[in-house]
C-alpha cells in the first residue's frame, strides 16, 4: 500500500511539472506578439483551465505557431484529464479515501470497530448506537453488494485495527474492538498484536475465561444468555421443581447461573432435574455435594438430579415441574421438544424455550437483541457494582485487602458473582418477585428496608446467613475446601464452614454486598 501511494505521488508531481511547463511555454510564446490576447502568465493559466475543462469561452486565444501547438496539446489533454479526474473522484468516494476523511472529523467521538459483519455484530452495533449518540461504528471488511445496509450510520473499511487507531491519533476515548465469532482471537488476522494497541478488546469465546491480559477481555454468549434468562425470568418462592432439557453450552450456563444466583431463602429446597450428558460437569465440580443434594430430592437444601435417560420417560417429573427450560444448543431440536411437550405431556408449570425466533404465545428467551447489548458484552454496570463491593469490603475489615486492580481473575469473579445477586437481594427486601430491573426507586426502597430491618439482630443475622450461603455456593462451585488459613494455591479458606462457626468479624464481611445498595442508590 505504501509503495502504491509513492507511485501515485511521483506521477502527480510529474503531471504538475508538465502542466506548469506548458503554461509557461504558452506565456512566453504569446507575450511578445503585439496582436496576442494572452499577455500575462495569469492569462495563460486562465486559457489552460478554460481549454482543459472544455468550457471554451473564446475570450483568449493563442496567435503564434508555438501557442497554437500548446493549445492543441491542451485540447488533446482535456478529455483525458477530465476522465482521470472523474475516475479519481469516483475511486476516492467508493474506496477508503472518503471514509478516512470522515473519520478524521470524528476523532473525539467513541469508535467501535467490528472485525467482521454478521448477525451478532449487527445487533450489538445497533444497540450501541441506540445507547451512545457519539458512537462511530466501523466494520473491518468491505460491504458486499447484496448486503442490506444497516439501519444506523456505519463505515465499511477493509483495514486492520492498527490503521483505525492510527487515524484516531489517541484523541478522545479508546477505540473498542469486537471479535464476534467464537474463539476468533486465535485465528482472525485482525486480532494480531491487539494487545499492543491502545484499545479495549472484547472477544467471543467458549473456553470459560474472562480475561487474558491487559486490554483483552472475553465474553460468552451462552453465559450472557443465562444471565439474561434468570434476570428476566427470576426464580420465585413457590417454585420447588425446575426441569432443564438440554445440557450443552446453554444448559450448562443456565444451571451455573442458577447455582450461583438463585438464593432467595436460607430454607429453600429447589430440585433441579437436568436431562443431558453431565459427566464432564460433575467431573469438574467435585465438591457440589457439600452444598447440594446430588441424585435425590431434599427438603433441607437444593438438589441437583442428573438424568441419563431420555426426558420423554419422566412424565411425573414434567407434570410436577414448576418450570421447564428447553435449551439444547441446536435451536430446531429445541422447537421439536417444545411441540412434543405441548402435544403429549401435562405440564402445569411454565415452559421457557431458548430461541432466536419470536413467536406469539411462546415464552422464549435468548434472542440476539437480549444477549448482544453493550451492558451484557462489556458488563459495565456489573463490573462497576463489583468494584463498589470490593471497596466496601476493604473498608469493613481490619486486615489488609487488595484493590480491584490488584485482584486476580478468580477474586474479581467472586465480587462479580456478588453483584450478580443484587437484583435477587432487592426482590427479597421488597418481597416483590416481579422486579427485573434496577431503578432508582426500587434501589432506594430496598436499601431503606435493609436499614430498617438490620436494626433487628435476628434480621441482620438472616441477611448475613443468606449471603454466606451464596458465598459458599460460589467457592464450592470452584472446588474450594475448608482450611484453617487461607491458601489460594490449595483452594482452602477458613470461611468454608457453616455460618454458626464464623467469627463475629467474618460475619460482618457478609454485610458488604447488602450495603452496596446504598452506594448504588447514591450513584443513581
Amino acid at each position: 500500500m505504501k509503495r502504491r501511494n509513492k507511485i501515485y505521488l511521483y506521477m502527480t508531481i510529474i503531471l504538475m511539472a508538465v502542466y506548469v511547463g506548458l503554461v509557461t511555454l504558452l506565456y512566453f510564446s504569446e507575450c511578445t506578439d503585439s496582436s496576442a490576447t494572452i499577455r500575462t502568465f495569469g492569462d495563460a493559466f486562465w486559457y489552460s483551465l478554460v481549454t482543459l475543462t472544455t468550457v471554451g469561452y473564446g475570450d483568449l486565444t493563442p496567435v503564434t505557431p508555438l501557442g497554437h501547438t500548446v493549445g492543441v496539446v491542451f485540447l488533446l489533454l482535456s478529455a483525458g484529464i477530465l476522465m482521470t479526474l472523474f475516475g479519481a473522484v469516483i475511486s476516492f468516494v467508493t474506496s477508503e479515501g472518503l471514509p478516512f476523511v470522515m473519520l478524521g472529523f470524528q476523532r473525539k467521538k467513541n469508535w467501535y470497530y467490528f472485525a467482521d459483519y454478521g448477525a451478532e455484530s449487527n445487533t450489538l452495533a445497533a444497540n450501541i448506537y441506540q445507547e451512545d449518540p457519539d458512537a462511530v461504528i466501523i466494520y473491518g471488511e468491505k460491504r458486499e453488494e447484496q448486503m442490506e445496509f444497516p439501519d444506523y450510520p456505519c463505515l465499511f473499511l477493509s483495514v486492520s485495527p492498527a490503521r483505525i487507531i492510527a487515524c484516531k491519533k489517541n484523541i478522545g476515548t479508546k477505540c473498542k474492538v469486537f471479535l464476534m465469532k467464537e474463539n476468533d482471537i486465535g485465528v482472525n488476522s485482525r486480532a494480531i498484536d491487539l494487545h499492543k494497541l491502545p484499545v479495549e478488546v472484547y472477544a467471543r469465546t467458549t473456553n470459560g475465561q474472562d480475561h487474558l491480559s491487559g486490554n483483552i477481555n472475553f465474553f460468552h454468549s451462552y453465559d450472557c444468555c443465562a444471565r439474561q434468562y434468570w434476570r428476566s425470568k427470576p426464580i420465585c418462592s413457590h417454585e420447588n421443581t425446575i426441569v432443564i432439557i438440554g445440557f450443552g453450552n446453554y444448559g450448562r450456563c443456565i444451571l451455573e447461573r442458577a447455582i450461583l444466583t438463585n438464593i432467595i431463602s436460607v430454607k429453600q429446597h429447589v430440585a433441579y432435574h437436568i436431562f443431558g450428558d453431565s459427566r464432564e460437569f460433575l467431573a469438574m465440580h467435585i465438591n457440589l455435594h457439600e452444598m447440594f443434594s446430588l441424585g435425590e430430592e431434599s427438603d433441607e437444601r437444593d438438589s441437583l438430579i442428573f438424568h441419563d435417560e431420555f426426558w420423554e420417560t419422566h412424565h411425573e417429573i414434567l407434570k410436577q415441574a414448576d418450570r421447564v427450560i428447553i435449551c439444547p444448543d441446536d435451536e430446531p431440536e429445541g422447537w421439536s421438544i417444545f411441540w412434543r411437550l405441548h402435544k403429549y405431556y401435562k405440564c402445569r408449570g411454565q415452559i421457557d424455550l431458548h430461541s432466536n425466533r419470536k413467536a406469539p404465545g411462546v415464552s422464549y428467551f435468548g434472542t440476539n437483541e437480549e444477549i448482544y447489548t453493550p451492558n451484557q458484552i462489556m458488563r459495565t454496570e456489573l463490573n462497576r457494582a463489583a468494584i463498589m463491593i470490593n471497596e466496601i469490603f476493604c473498608r469493613s475489615v481490619s486486615y489488609p485487602t487488595l484493590r480491584w486492580e490488584e485482584l486476580d481473575d478468580f477474586h474479581r469473579e467472586s465480587k462479580i458473582a456478588a453483584a450478580d445477586h443484587l437484583l435477587m437481594k432487592i426482590r427479597i427486601l421488597l418481597k416483590d418477585e416481579t422486579v427485573t430491573e434496577f431503578t432508582a426507586d426500587t434501589v432506594k426502597k430496598a436499601y431503606q428496608r435493609y436499614c430498617e430491618a438490620k436494626v433487628s439482630e435476628s434480621m441482620q443475622d438472616m441477611y448475613r446467613r443468606l449471603d454466606h450461603m451464596r458465598w459458599l455456593r460460589f467457592y464450592t462451585f470452584y472446588n474450594w475446601n475448608y482450611g484453617p488459613v487461607r491458601d489460594d494455591t490449595a483452594r482452602q479458606h477458613p470461611m468454608m464452614c457453616p455460618y454458626a462457626e464464623l467469627t463475629p468479624e467474618q460475619k460482618v464481611e457478609r454485610d458488604a454486598s447488602w450495603e452496596l445498595l446504598g452506594s448504588i442508590f447514591a450513584e443513581l
